[in-house]
């Protein structure tokens, strides 16, 4: 399985709707992976912290695990709002 991918993005208007805690906002690492199954999953969490969030609506299957780094980038320039 490919190493999990991560980036620091800043959460735009209305912030990142995740399953766990609802909106998440501000400064944030976005991780996305492959699990053991073959599905892609985007995490979230505020920057620095411990607790990881799905974000809601990402997890789905990959024909090819190396297709993660494809799903990271759409997820990053969805996410990724620092002008607002």
């Amino acid at each position: 399985m490919p190493a999990p991918l991560t980036t620091d993005i800043m959460a735009g208007p209305g912030g990142v709707m995740t399953d766990e805690v609802g909106v998440v906002t501000g400064e944030l690492t976005l991780r996305s992976e492959v699990d053991a199954t073959g599905a892609a999953l985007v995490r979230v969490q505020y920057k620095d912290a411990e607790e990881w969030y799905v974000v809601t609506g990402t997890k789905t299957h990959l024909g090819d695990p190396a297709d993660i780094a494809a799903v990271h980038a759409v997820a990053v320039g969805i996410l990724n709002r620092p002008e607002g």
